[in-house]
């Protein structure tokens, strides 16, 4: 499967993407597929930074994203040889928080993956044209957040599909990538969605169970303490206690010496490690 990009969204949406509005949660109903607009073109903003205050900085990461040769079906986490990791956040964007945490990464320079879910998407498409403007990775999260365990094949597509569309009717860029809610889905679902959608189906390995609400202190040591070389983090970018823990958690990894891609980053470079 292709994956073809739109150019970066231009400054006056930037703009508009910093005032975020507070609207209600969308239907559930999953029923309409709108359809996907053709897509031409590159989101060449990867490098945009905003540095200010004496924070560590991530380098620049210009590594390869293609994972075509990827033989799994999922991942967990990336090769264990580099000391590079992949911060993911999940079930937003929240109006609240998602913008402050992107102003957490774009001053120290760390490009994340954001697994969106659907509704949220489909409410607040500024925010995501901003997470794609600032050089950041989405991947499908589902429209309602379901067990997918649970779905019909079919219940599943529509899922994913109408989560796709709000994205790219967003901001023009298709996920690449996809996280089932709670992690949860069979082997055969796993197989299906990756050869119709080409998503790869990505977990992680170290999750602070930020969705407990234990703490800014405690999320970030949990995180810190879990990381090692090719993990995936696991955060919810939804609550204010998870986005207060990235400031501590993101200076102690990079002071020691970890570097930040994105999911489609680390994918690829464990493809390259196992040839």
């Amino acid at each position: 499967m292709m994956y073809l990009f739109l150019r970066p969204v231009s400054k006056s949406l930037s703009i508009v993407a910093l005032i975020v509005g507070l609207s209600s949660c969308a239907s559930k109903d999953v029923s309409e597929e709108p359809s996907v607009p053709s897509l031409v073109g590159k989101n060449t903003g990867y490098g945009e930074t905003s540095i200010n205050g004496p924070v560590p900085q991530n380098p620049e990461m210009r590594l390869s994203s293609d994972f075509s040769r990827m033989s799994a079906t999922s991942i967990s986490s990336g090769s264990r040889s580099r000391k590079l990791i992949a911060l993911t956040f999940d079930d937003g964007p929240n109006p609240s928080h998602t913008p402050r945490l992107l102003d957490m990464l774009r001053r120290r320079n760390v490009k994340a993956t954001f697994y969106v879910t659907g509704e949220r998407a489909a409410n607040h498409p500024d925010i995501i044209r901003r997470i794609v403007s600032e050089g950041h990775e989405i991947g499908n999260h589902t429209w309602t957040h379901p067990n997918l365990k649970k779905l019909s094949d079919d219940r599943v597509r529509r899922e994913l599909n109408k989560t796709r569309d709000a994205i790219v009717n967003a901001c023009g860029v298709q996920p690449r990538t996809m996280r089932p809610p709670y992690g949860s889905m069979y082997q055969k679902q796993r197989e299906w969605v990756y050869r119709e959608y080409g998503y790869p189906i990505v977990l992680w390995d170290v999750d602070p169970l930020d969705w407990k609400k234990p703490g800014p202190s405690v999320v970030a040591q949990r995180l810190i303490s879990g990381t090692r070389n090719g993990s995936i983090l696991l955060v919810h970018d939804l609550h204010g206690s998870s986005v207060d823990a990235m400031p501590q958690t993101i200076d102690t990894l990079l002071r020691k010496g970890y570097q930040f891609v994105t999911v489609s980053q680390l994918i690829a470079q464990k493809s390259v490690a196992a040839r």
